[in-house]
């Protein structure tokens, strides 16, 4: 953990694990030095809209799945007032969705996002360079500018990046122009927390055999063997098992921060990768916030 309370830069690329390449060399390189895993994500409702699994998917990456709920109507005793930001939950957290996704909006403003249109930063971009000036500004949200750590308040103490549709390309530039920037013995490096999020979107019924979860040993049933297999720990919520929990295409993360997260074996972000080499494996999607939340000092470590 750092000595100093950090800022978080998280890019989701939403539905675009699926286009990850050998071109892609700035997010294989991220992987390559990051603490990598999964995010296990539940079934999507029947007849689920993609604006709805866009809003639903997000909701659990900041563990705010009954706020999408009531939100949507699917919880007729829940009411808006009673929907807890982001700053209530997690000791004044102070957060920002950058989106061009309307609908997304709707549901950032809900849980206490401030919003910020992903077009209009990147449209302050030099055209020469244009991620590293989209870079420049999303760092600068956070408090780092010109190569430096600015020690006051900053506007943000974490910042949402979503994309989504066919911009893989514009990720992986972006991805390239954060690591330049923040290169191990820079100033700032030490102090930012760089979240990389890849879902795969809409699944269907073949990709339960080609990015499947589970090992082997996850999948004995006999009862002879049942008391020998412990549970993995994203099936249980505190002693209480996760009745939804989807073992395929689950979210790809890798998270990395200058001498503070540890580095793993794994060396391409790929989902065989990930499977193999991964430090941390499979937790459910909506620890994902507590643990960013923790590197902020702004709440107690989640897990081991």
């Amino acid at each position: 953990m750092a000595d100093k309370s950090s800022r978080s830069l998280v890019l989701y690329g939403d539905g675009l694990a699926r286009f990850v390449d050998t071109s892609r060399t700035h997010i294989h390189s991220l992987a390559s030095v990051a603490s990598c895993g999964f995010l296990s994500l539940p079934h999507a409702p029947p007849e689920e809209t993609e604006k709805e699994r866009i809003v639903r998917e997000f909701s659990q990456l900041l563990d705010a799945s009954e706020a999408y709920s009531i939100a949507s109507g699917l919880n007729a005793k829940g009411s808006e007032h009673q929907i807890s930001t982001l700053d209530q939950r997690f000791m004044g957290l102070r957060a920002a969705l950058v989106t061009d996704c309307s609908t997304l909006t709707s549901f950032g403003k809900l849980i206490g996002l401030d919003i910020l249109q992903l077009t209009e930063i990147c449209q302050k971009s030099d055209d020469s360079f244009p991620s590293d000036a989209t870079a420049s500004e999303l760092l600068r949200l956070l408090g780092f500018e010109g190569g430096k750590w600015l020690d006051v308040v900053s506007l943000y103490d974490t910042v949402f990046v979503h994309i989504g549709g066919d911009n893989m390309g514009m990720l992986d530039s972006l991805i390239g122009s954060i690591m330049k920037m923040a290169h191990p013995g820079s100033e700032f490096a030490p102090r930012l927390h760089l979240s990389v999020v890849l879902s795969y979107g809409s699944v269907t019924d073949k990709d339960v055999s080609v990015f499947p979860v589970k090992t082997p040993q996850d999948g004995i049933k006999h009862d002879a063997f049942a008391g020998l297999v412990p549970r993995q720990s994203y099936t249980m919520r505190g002693e209480k098992t996760r009745d939804d929990v989807r073992d395929y295409c689950p979210m790809l993360v890798a998270q990395w921060q200058d001498g503070v997260t540890r580095r793993d074996l794994v060396d391409t972000f790929s989902f065989e990768a990930l499977k193999k080499l991964s430090g941390n494996l499979v937790i459910p999607a909506d620890r994902f916030i507590h643990e960013v939340a923790f590197k902020l000092w702004k709440a107690p470590k989640y897990g081991a």
